[in-house]
């Protein structure tokens, strides 16, 4: 077996998030568990060779989403093929932008989104 690391994001709204990340990030929807009430308490979407996982917030569990507790202090990192058009995607389906992609001294094409779930993304990519 080898390591992996899959995030799991909490969200407000994770239907609404399964939506935003598949069309955002051009992933694929590849398991939604739900319990009785219709709460999704997981849900993986593949992204490239990366998994990432979300669920509802659920306080009463001790799951806060970024929103609940002013913000998130993570920045979660995504290699694109390209990072403006992702960016702008982002843009387009409710994300602000935070930070323009832009060439970085340190080899990098990238800048930085909040997502409409609180989560900060670095779109990063090859320099152009």
């Amino acid at each position: 077996m080898t390591n992996e690391l899959h995030p799991k994001l909490l969200v407000s709204d994770a239907e609404a998030a399964i939506d935003f990340y598949t069309e955002a990030l051009g992933g694929t929807l590849s398991l939604r568990v739900a319990d009785e009430q219709g709460v999704v308490n997981h849900a993986e979407i593949a992204v490239g060779s990366a998994t990432l996982a979300l669920a509802q917030s659920v306080a009463e569990w001790g799951w806060h989403d970024p929103e609940s507790v002013g913000g998130s202090p993570v920045l979660i990192t995504v290699n694109v093929p390209d990072p403006d058009a992702t960016a702008d995607r982002m843009v387009r389906l409710g994300a602000d932008l935070v930070i323009p992609v832009e060439n970085r001294p340190y080899g990098k094409r990238q800048g930085r989104v909040k997502d409409p779930f609180g989560h900060l993304w670095v779109i990063s990519g090859d320099l152009r």
